[in-house]
């Protein structure tokens, strides 16, 4: 009875280990923080002002928020493993993004 015990533990510790390297691999959300993630840090580029990640998208919780400069602007996101998918297909993410940007300036209302 002991050694089934013992089996059963083992499953369990390998199955935990195996999860934590396939999400260490993925980059998952949050895994790195927001200022190891920003390229941005003065450098002069213009911040998009995206509130929803363009990968995604989630709303973006400024206090975590990760960005990335790309072709002097800076756009914003969920977690930095967001960022690597941009890097991938860069302008479907731009295109997301300018998308939401001129959806929040068709609703706002004039005064």
């Amino acid at each position: 009875m002991k050694n089934i015990y013992l089996i059963i533990l083992g499953l369990a510790v390998f199955t935990m280990i195996s999860f934590g390297f396939a999400f260490a691999s993925y980059g998952g959300c949050g895994q790195e923080s927001a200022a190891a993630a920003s390229t941005a840090s003065g450098s002069g580029a213009i911040d998009v002002g995206n509130k929803t990640c363009p990968v995604l998208g989630e709303p973006i919780d400024e206090a975590s928020k990760a960005t990335y400069e790309y072709k002097g602007k800076v756009y914003n996101f969920c977690c930095a493993g967001c960022i690597e998918a941009f890097k991938k297909e860069p302008q479907k993410y731009i295109d997301k993004v300018n998308q939401e940007l001129e959806s929040r300036q068709t609703n706002v209302a004039p005064k």
